[in-house]
């Protein structure tokens, strides 16, 4: 028999896990305790783009894996003056961030901007502060049939 003291707690981390705005969450298995969580994001200076992150979550651990996979796609218009306004450097900019751990990791999105190919790259990495990481995956959005890739030809 349980008793309050563990019930109340056990209650509420049940509560916190179900939380969250996941667009699908599917399990990796009845006794792993993983599953792999869907989130959606706008990026916040191109409208036009919605990309969708798939990563691995631990429930009841303080750490979740690094794994992750990107895919982003044109879901509205892409103009001139949103491209005008991102970040066009070689390290482009973070767009989305969120936390993997209690300590020192993240799952990290940044925009880089190609502009010879005229295409949008979303580079989805972790890091962990302490000794780094590998993994990460890549999605482009190409601006072909967009009103800021034919601005960008006038220009040339």
């Amino acid at each position: 028999m349980m008793t309050k003291s563990l019930l109340i707690p056990l209650t509420a981390l049940l509560l916190l896990t179900g939380c969250g705005d996941n667009t699908g969450k599917v399990s990796l298995g009845w006794f792993t305790m993983k599953d792999v969580v869907i989130r959606d994001f706008a990026d916040p200076l191109i409208p036009g783009v919605t990309c969708h992150i798939a990563s691995v979550e631990a429930n009841l651990s303080l750490a979740d894996p690094s794994n992750s996979s990107i895919a982003c796609r044109q879901t509205g218009e892409i103009f001139a003056a949103n491209i005008a306004e991102i970040d066009q450097s070689k390290n482009g900019e973070l767009v989305f961030k969120q936390s993997k751990s209690i300590l020192f990791k993240s799952l990290k999105v940044r925009r880089i901007y190609d502009a010879d190919n005229q295409t949008l790259l979303y580079l989805s990495y972790s890091t962990k502060e302490t000794e780094g990481s590998h993994k990460h995956s890549l999605s482009t959005v190409a601006l072909w049939g967009t009103q800021a890739y034919q601005t960008a030809q006038a220009i040339d």
